[in-house]
């Protein structure tokens, strides 16, 4: 008992001093681990998973990865690294994200993270029907499987704490807008723009809600660039002198907000879950408006063939690419639809911030 009394008053003259003499009380805030990298997608942040498929949304053939290392075309719409590349490089893991169907695939690459993304896929299954690959959904499905795969090699805890730490990151919705509902206007039939739109926001909640539930808590996903100021559409849609079509870019605006907006309330609805909005649109639509200050010279054209149109299949090894490869740099876009890993580069590193709040 007198021990007790004894003890309370030393307590409080420790914590007094501490106070007086401005001694900091030190609490860890150190970064999270951050042990692998888990994306979702479409072209924009598939490294080769539709390499095997027979679909015209591939790119495992020359220009394509004219610039990658060894000049070797894996898949990769680009002419050589894509985000999913950078973003693990930014983040020390390793220097690529590999596809998840690649056929020599390491167990160390699965503890690291992996790639389930397929091009021409969207939020809306539709878009990956017409041109025969993987959906989201299928992509949940091989993540299922990769979590068996995951405990198999590391067991049941490390394996779960490998996908509650990892940042799961998508990049969906450009082939929706774009392809399934103004290119194509399939969608057009049976929806008005806005019905559209909240059609697939409510699908990329469901995505994920099904995500939360197989243990990610850490979720990036990104909205859409200014998809009215990509080659293809300027092409399609903007007239002779090939301007931003607005009526694409007030749709990715659209989506883009009701996106965020969802997020929020995810955020709120799923306990411990740490939900990001990548905002894509104002870093694009900046290196398109201001090409000049970032270096780049052309920006409404890619360096594929015309550089007006043509991606996949049309841009290949007989549609030369209307700029050599000491020029490359100087070009925004590499195709009809997708940047050049510079401008990749420059992307990502401007979101790194908005990107890191996902670990804390």
């Amino acid at each position: 008992m007198y021990q007790t009394n004894y003890v309370l008053p030393s307590i409080i003259v420790v914590i007094l001093f501490l106070i007086l003499f401005r001694i900091p009380i030190t609490i860890s805030q150190e970064r999270p681990p951050i042990p692998a990298v888990l994306v979702f997608g479409d072209s924009i942040v598939d490294p080769g998973n539709n390499n095997m498929l027979i679909t015209p949304a591939r790119a495992n053939f020359p220009p394509y990865g004219r610039d990658f290392p060894g000049h070797e075309p894996t898949g990769r719409f680009s002419n050589g690294r894509i985000p999913p590349d950078i973003i693990v490089s930014l983040l020390r893991i390793k220097d690529l994200l590999p596809p998840y169907r690649a056929p020599d695939l390491e167990n160390q690459e699965l503890l690291t993270g992996v790639s389930f993304a397929s091009a021409a896929s969207g939020f809306d299954n539709l878009t990956a029907t017409v041109p025969k690959v993987f959906s989201l959904w299928d992509q949940l499905e091989m993540y299922k499987e990769y979590k068996r795969k995951l405990i198999a090699i590391a067991g049941e805890a490390a394996a779960d704490a490998i996908i509650r730490e990892s940042p799961h990151v998508i990049f969906s919705g450009n082939n929706d807008i774009l392809t399934t509902y103004f290119f194509s206007t399939i969608r057009q039939r049976t929806f008005d723009l806005p019905s559209y739109i909240n059609y697939l926001v409510n699908a990329a909640g469901s995505f994920v809600n099904e995500l939360y539930k197989l243990g990610a808590r850490r979720i990036v996903v990104a909205g859409v660039p200014p998809l009215g100021c990509v080659p293809a559409a300027r092409t399609v849609g903007g007239g002779e002198n090939r301007d931003c079509v607005e009526t694409y870019n007030q749709a990715s605006t659209l989506f883009n907000l009701e996106l965020s907006r969802s997020l929020e309330q995810l955020n709120v609805d799923l306990f411990g879950a740490r939900i990001i909005y990548l905002n894509i649109y104002d870093t694009v639509m900046d290196l398109i408006q201001h090409g000049s200050d970032y270096g780049f010279e052309v920006t409404t054209r890619g360096c594929c063939g015309t550089g007006e149109l043509e991606a996949s299949i049309f841009c290949n090894e007989f549609s030369p690419c209307t700029c050599p490869e000491s020029e490359t740099h100087k070009y925004l876009f590499w195709d009809g639809f997708h940047p050049t890993e510079r401008a990749f580069r420059i992307i990502i590193t401007a979101l790194r911030s908005e990107f890191m709040r996902v670990l804390w």
